[in-house]
């Protein structure tokens, strides 16, 4: 791409990447802190990838969706899954019409542009697995009737890592088609107190006008196919996928008995969405290393699986591709 072509593209993502502040100003009113968790959020959204959020209770990640889904004129559908949720409790079901004689289908509340699936480890196996056709084809099949679902249409979904009982661990399958997984953090001293001076309060307002509509972003997720990315850091990226799948090709020896599967191509296609996404965000019309490397861990560390041994070792996907990062060479 010409400098000339780059300069007018950067004016472009300048001028239409302007929500993305007028959004974090939203959330703000709201989430205190939490910057990694609000800016994962978005890329997700600007990239058209659906995003897993990890942590123990009580650190806002049901209530910054809830932030963000206020914020964007779209509609918006609060899941909360549970043991005993059935596949037609999601996606909907046929009703049999006696006036009529005939089957009239019923919607469910997968019918929405963004999904909070509140716990979703909760739910049995087959409701997960009706999540998954939705996610990836953007459809849903109900009796023998295909539903194109509106666009944009985003899953954003929450799991506990410390409950075990009564969870479901999610099928690779599924986990594999979530762009990222979110580790939410506890927040820092002065957050918290922060937190305490603006929420302990009785009556907490948290609803807020919407200020994008779903247009602005279809817009947004258009626009990031124009950004530009080097085949250097194409090379990059293939690099470090194939480092997951081939460790002592890339002289990572010590990681060959620590990885049972490396990541899919979903990972190395993630990682350019998302790093172009995240160049969008900075207001930038080209993709540079620190995109990669910001996004790396979230695209990354529920596509790797790893050995016996590594988990014997108490190593974790976090330390490998740590590793990796660290010994692949940056363009």
């Amino acid at each position: 791409m010409d400098k000339a072509s780059l300069d007018l593209l950067n004016k472009k993502i300048e001028k239409q990447s302007k929500f993305v502040l007028d959004l974090k100003k939203g959330i703000g009113k709201v989430i205190v802190g939490q910057e990694e968790l609000i800016n994962k959020i978005l890329i997700s959204i600007i990239s058209n990838g659906h995003v897993l959020l990890e942590g123990v209770p009580g650190l806002a990640k049901t209530l910054t969706i809830n932030t963000i889904a206020n914020l964007i004129n779209a509609d918006f559908q609060r899941i909360q899954f549970t043991p005993d949720m059935l596949p037609a409790d999601l996606i909907g079901t046929l009703i049999y019409n006696q006036n009529t004689g005939d089957f009239v289908t019923k919607k469910g509340p997968i019918f929405s542009n963004i999904i909070l699936a509140d716990e979703i480890n909760r739910a049995p196996s087959k409701v997960q697995s009706a999540l998954l056709e939705s996610m990836q084809e953007r459809q849903i099949t109900i009796g023998e009737e295909t539903f194109k679902l509106n666009l944009p249409f985003l899953v954003l979904a929450t799991q506990n890592p410390i409950e075990q009982e009564g969870t479901y661990p999610l099928p690779e399958a599924q986990v594999d088609r979530f762009m990222l997984k979110v580790l939410v953090d506890y927040p820092s001293i002065n957050e918290e107190k922060e937190i305490l001076e603006k929420v302990a309060k009785t009556n907490l307002d948290t609803k807020l006008k919407s200020i994008v509509d779903c247009k602005t972003i279809l817009d947004a997720q258009s626009l990031i196919n124009e950004i530009y990315i080097s085949p250097k850091i194409l090379d990059y990226i293939l690099n470090i996928v194939f480092a997951t799948r081939n460790p002592e090709k890339y002289k990572l020896t010590n990681l060959k008995d620590l990885i049972n599967f490396g990541a899919s191509p979903r990972a190395s296609i993630n990682l350019v969405l998302a790093g172009k996404a995240n160049a969008f965000i900075n207001g930038r019309g080209y993709v540079i290393p620190e995109d990669i490397r910001y996004i790396g861990k979230d695209v990354l560390r529920h596509r790797i699986l790893l050995s016996y041994e590594a988990e014997a070792e108490e190593i974790t996907s976090e330390e490998v591709i740590d590793q990796l990062f660290k010994e692949i060479s940056v363009p």
